[in-house]
């Protein structure tokens, strides 16, 4: 028998020592809920569930970002909604001021106000924006086309939906003539009726703005729906990589528990069997 070196000692002490650091590797899992916090608890699964997780994050901003672009888009479509109830206010009392029945100082108090129309309309126009982003026109001051918008709604730069180009005030709806006809306080009978074919035009145009911004929203909520569904199964598929399974894993720490503690009672019985080399000596 040798006691200079307790083999027995060693190999229990070694054992013991795993069954520690697996120990405490089951304890940290249980503690963080997550069954990798680092890259050496299992480094292929962390970098499948990092890449995941910014998939994840890029398709959450895609929905933010479609459900910001509802919102524009619907602001866009509810002054439109106020400028169609306009022009067919407009046309409304170019009916009234096109008969006989209506006499020259009522044409030229329905001058005023279809004149007090059009700068509602073109009011709406200037003042309807989302962020600083204008929509009826380019700007504020500048009456041309507004600027074409476009949505990424995705987690690539391809994601992108467009909004077309919309020019809804008095230039863009083809009415200059009537406004300044109407401007001038001058609105004959005969001018009455011709001007309702601009209107009929103007209201046509304006339903094809609403209509498109109508599509457009449809295209986008759609996206928004597809994307929740798919950022809801990569977060399921993150969460079965990442995430510890309780029922697992208090079952194997149970075990690493009990383990240890035999571990502990091998390590003491290593170091009491030397003690028989004494009875030799006696």
């Amino acid at each position: 028998m040798r006691i200079n070196t307790n083999v027995s000692s060693l190999n229990a002490q070694e054992a013991a020592t795993n069954t520690n650091k697996t120990l405490s590797s089951s304890l940290e899992k249980l503690s963080s809920g997550l069954s990798i916090n680092k890259a050496s608890d299992n480094a292929s699964g962390l970098a499948i569930a990092d890449k995941l997780r910014t998939q994840a994050t890029s398709i959450n901003q895609g929905v933010d970002n479609g459900n910001s672009a509802v919102s524009l888009l619907q602001i866009a479509d509810k002054s439109m909604a106020e400028q169609s109830n306009i022009l067919d206010t407009i046309k409304a009392k170019l009916v009234q001021a096109n008969t006989s029945t209506t006499s020259a100082d009522g044409r030229t108090s329905i001058a005023k106000d279809i004149n007090k129309l059009l700068d509602q309309l073109n009011n709406i126009a200037k003042q309807t924006n989302y962020n600083g982003t204008y929509l009826l026109q380019n700007s504020a001051t500048a009456t041309t086309a507004s600027a074409t918008l476009s949505f990424q709604v995705g987690e690539t730069s391809s994601d992108i939906i467009s909004a077309s180009t919309i020019q809804s005030n008095v230039t863009g709806l083809g009415l200059t003539a009537l406004k300044a006809s109407v401007n001038a306080g001058g609105l004959s009978s005969g001018g009455a009726g011709t001007f309702q074919t601009a209107i009929d035009s103007a209201i046509t145009t304006l339903n094809g703005y609403r209509g498109d911004v109508g599509s457009t929203q449809n295209q986008v909520e759609s996206a928004v729906r597809n994307l929740m569904t798919q950022a809801t199964n990569i977060s399921a598929a993150e969460s079965v990589i990442r995430d510890v399974d309780y029922a697992a894993e208090s079952a194997n720490f149970n075990k690493q528990n009990i383990i240890a503690q035999a571990g502990s009672y091998a390590i003491s019985q290593a170091n009491s069997v030397q003690q028989n080399v004494l009875k030799l000596l006696q």
